[in-house]
């Protein structure tokens, strides 16, 4: 039975323009990825940024300081909404600074009334957060930037 609906999911991934799917069925993790690595242009990517700003902060200061830091982008692997903490009244999963380890919680992304927890796929610092609580994301947008060292 969980054969068909894996069959499902893997045909759902194939007519959308996602990359991957992640879901668990009986206690047991299946990732389904059509492409391993997915590279976006450098305008993009720099559109993905200035998306990100506080309404309070003027947009060169924004993009200048991102320029300055040094890191990995962190990219959503979906489109949806953001949350830093699995509810709103929990403490986010990370701030700045803090140390993340491969497998932990980084955020949740909604995407179709469902909660997606998102995890680290490298161990690093948090150097960055890019996007505000409850902020729509989009695919391959910058979420973090991960100091992977």
């Amino acid at each position: 039975m969980w054969q068909d609906k894996l069959k499902e999911v893997i045909y759902i991934l194939e007519n959308s323009n996602m990359n991957e799917i992640d879901v668990t069925f009986w206690g047991r993790r299946y990732r389904v990825v059509k492409s391993a690595g997915v590279n976006i242009n450098s305008q993009s990517q720099s559109d993905a940024k200035l998306t990100t700003v506080k309404k309070d902060e003027p947009l060169e200061n924004k993009a200048e300081n991102i320029k300055k830091t040094n890191g990995e982008e962190f990219l959503s692997p979906m489109p949806g909404t953001f949350y830093a903490s699995p509810s709103p009244d929990a403490a986010p999963f990370l701030k700045e600074g803090d140390k993340v380890s491969k497998g932990d919680s980084l955020c949740i992304i909604e995407a179709m009334k469902i909660m997606n927890e998102i995890e680290a796929e490298k161990s690093g610092t948090i150097l960055k957060l890019l996007i505000d609580d409850g902020s729509a994301v989009e695919y391959n947008q910058p979420i973090f930037l991960i100091d992977p060292s």
